[in-house]
């Protein structure tokens, strides 16, 4: 957990749910539910408001025209059913304003009141929901995701052993052509001894997958009881903001005529056609366990296959009465220069082929004198940054590699939070691990 698992996901990088680390959209969702309620009540209270804003006007223009009829030259029959709109106005400004008070002392209120039984605030901030979510998936996926990594580096170290292998290989046949019988030994002791650490890598990384794949079945069963979990959850939300806004329906429904009635039928319609299980169904399809994986497998260097090819075609192209072409390769820094140089044969020079390719292009792997090897460099670390914290709450360390404190002690971090929600920290008595992030605060 001390490092970045999606760092080393190159080799085999989708957008799957069983990737480390992709649970963080179901857990996404806790929040995205809780922000749904509160975009739901700003959407009644401004129904609400222009409700009552339409009664209010309604009232006014029934009032002022009442009594011009009144005192009007009007009379008679059509006098009173002028003044049947007036009255036809008061009424539905009464309904409005029943709508209005329906939907801030019913639906507003309910709710409110589910919102508040549903998501639980913590002390810290953010929702009880969300860190049970975070804490379930984590803990499901942490096993196999400590074991990906082992996979991952056992890869690195074979693939590099089989580059070492390849350049071996390839300098012991261009030293063939030279008459120099102890430096054809030499050669042949680096092939023999590159074969040998290529065999043991393999092995280590064939274990290592082994291991992986045994994992990995309670691995995904672990992850799917997680997974359903939410699910559960998620599928509550969804079924009573479908029977909210049916609720709120039939609130609005009000009208008489026949334009407003198909209106309100197609939304009827609409609603009823809310199915939380196919919605569910869509979400596990596109984001949840039913998304297709690139599950890890052994892979050979694909670069092999073009080095053969590349060695064989300079083979067969060279001439016995050709002179030999050197490349001079001088290495400073990070600049390399390349200059080629005609000449009739030499004891230490390295024979290179205009079709010669490297997988590193603009520079040789290995320098003029055949004793080079730019693959031990190393890029110098950055130095961490120590901050005081203190703990909110009581972790045991599940792992080797976990600290446990109680909640009130101080320690401090190392570094920063990873991509798992992980730090790296000191407690005061010296000893270095692992702990949550979210079970600390800094201190001022």
């Amino acid at each position: 957990m001390s490092g970045s698992y999606t760092d080393s996901m190159t080799d085999v990088s989708s957008d799957s749910f069983w990737e480390v680390g992709n649970y963080k959209r179901t857990v996404k969702r806790v929040d995205d539910g809780n922000r749904l309620c509160n975009d739901m009540m700003t959407c009644l209270h401004e129904r609400a408001r222009i409700e009552k804003g339409y009664a209010q006007q309604l009232t006014e223009w029934s009032k002022r025209w009442r009594q011009l009829i009144d005192k009007g030259p009007q009379y008679g029959t059509l006098e009173r059913a002028w003044g049947a709109l007036c009255t036809e106005a008061e009424k539905v400004s009464d309904l409005h304003m029943e709508v209005k008070a329906a939907l801030m002392g019913e639906d507003f209120e309910k709710l409110k009141n589910w919102q508040r039984d549903a998501y639980h605030k913590q002390m810290i901030g953010g929702y009880k929901e969300t860190k049970e979510a975070e804490d379930g998936f984590r803990k499901a996926q942490k096993p196999w995701a400590k074991k990906l990594k082992e996979v991952e580096t056992m890869k690195k170290a074979h693939h590099a052993a089989c580059k070492e292998e390849k350049l071996a290989t390839s300098r012991e046949n261009t030293g063939k052509m030279e008459n120099n019988p102890e430096t054809q030994k030499k050669l042949q002791d680096k092939v023999e001894k590159t074969q040998q650490e290529t065999e043991k890598t393999q092995e280590r990384y064939e274990k290592s997958l082994d291991e992986l794949d045994k994992l990995t079945p309670q691995y995904m069963e672990n992850m799917e009881q997680v997974f359903e979990q939410w699910q559960q959850f998620e599928e509550k939300r969804i079924s009573f903001f479908k029977e909210l806004l049916l609720e709120v329906k039939q609130h609005l429904d009000l009208s008489s005529n026949h334009r407003f009635q198909t209106t309100y039928h197609n939304l009827q319609d609409t609603l009823t056609a809310a199915d939380a299980e196919e919605d569910l169904k869509w979400f596990r399809s596109n984001h949840g366990p039913g998304m297709p994986m690139n599950w890890p497998q052994f892979e050979v260097p694909a670069w092999s296959v073009d080095l053969n090819r590349t060695l064989s075609r300079r083979e067969t192209k060279k001439k016995p009465t050709d002179g030999v072409t050197l490349t001079g390769i001088n290495q400073t820094g990070s600049d390399q220069s390349v200059a080629p140089v005609k000449t009739s044969g030499s004891a230490s020079s390295t024979e290179k082929s205009p079709d010669w390719s490297d997988e590193d292009s603009g520079a040789n792997p290995f320098s003029a004198n055949g004793e080079g090897n730019p693959f031990e460099a190393e890029t110098p670390a950055s130095p961490e940054i120590s901050v005081p914290v203190r703990a909110l709450y009581d972790y045991e360390g599940q792992e080797q590699d976990e600290l446990s404190f109680k909640a009130g002690d101080q320690l401090t971090k190392i570094g920063g939070e990873d991509d798992q929600g992980w730090c790296r920290g000191r407690l005061e008595d010296g000893q270095v691990g692992l702990y949550p992030a979210n079970y600390v605060e800094d201190l001022p």
